[in-house]
C-alpha cells in the first residue's frame, strides 16, 4: 500500500524513527545502520517501506534504498526468516554482497550474519538463488532495452538535424565529420542543429 513516506524527522529510536506527515507521525521500523544513515531530527526525509499486516499487527519498515527494500522483501519470503530477523542481516550485510553470497552459495558469508545458522544459510540459498538470479537477469534486460531506446532516439534527433542543416545547403558527409565528436545523448535536435552550424561555419 505504501511505496515510500516523506516527510519531517522526529524521532530516531532503537529499532524504529517516526516522520511526521502533515500533522501524522509514521512509526517505521529499521535496521540500526539504516536509521543512522537516514539523517537529523528535522530534516527532510524519504524511506521506501514495506507495510505488513497481520491480524493483531499492522507494522511499517523502511529502508534507505530500492535495493535494501529488495533484499528485505526476499529475506522474509524464506520459511523461518521474520521481519526482526531480516532487519539484523540488512544492519550488517550490503544488499549486493548478499546477493553475491546467494548466487555463489557462499555459506561462510552467509552464517557469518548474527542469528544465521548453517541451516538456515542453506535454506536462504536453496530458496532465493533462482529469485535472484531472475530478478537479475530482468535488470539486465530493463538495461539493454533503455540502452536500445537511448539509441533510437539519438538516430532520430541526428537524422533531423542532418536533414535540417542539409536544407540549408551543407553536404552529409560534412555534416556527419562535424557531428563525429559530439556528445549527441545529451543534445536535443536543436541544439545539435546549432552546434552543427558552429562547427561547419568554422
Amino acid at each position: 500500500m505504501l511505496a515510500y513516506i516523506k516527510g519531517t524527522l522526529e524521532m530516531k529510536m532503537t529499532g524504529y524513527i517516526v516522520i511526521d506527515v502533515g500533522g501524522l507521525g509514521y512509526k517505521v521500523f529499521m535496521s540500526d545502520a539504516g536509521i543512522e544513515k537516514i539523517g537529523n531530527i528535522g530534516e527532510k526525509v524519504k524511506v521506501h517501506t514495506y507495510y505488513r499486516v497481520r491480524e493483531d499487527d499492522i507494522s511499517i519498515y523502511g529502508f534507505n534504498t530500492l535495493e535494501e527494500l529488495k533484499m528485505f522483501e526476499l529475506l522474509i519470503s524464506v520459511s523461518g526468516i521474520g521481519a526482526k530477523t531480516a532487519l539484523t542481516m540488512l544492519a550488517v550485510c550490503e544488499p549486493s554482497e548478499f546477493a553475491l553470497a546467494v548466487i555463489s552459495e557462499d555459506v561462510k558469508t552467509i552464517t557469518g550474519i548474527p542469528g544465521i545458522g548453517a541451516k538456515t544459510a542453506q535454506r536462504i540459498i536453496l530458496e532465493l538463488k533462482d529469485k535472484i538470479t531472475k530478478e537479475q537477469q530482468i535488470e539486465n534486460i530493463n538495461k539493454e532495452v533503455n540502452k536500445l531506446q537511448v539509441a533510437i532516439e539519438t538516430n532520430n534527433k541526428v537524422s533531423e538535424a542532418i536533414a535540417a542543416l542539409q536544407v540549408l545547403g551543407y553536404n552529409k558527409k560534412e555534416i556527419e565529420k562535424a557531428f563525429a565528436n559530439l556528445d549527441k545523448n545529451e543534445l536535443t535536435t536543436e541544439e545539435l542543429i546549432k552546434k552543427g552550424l558552429n562547427l561547419l561555419g568554422k
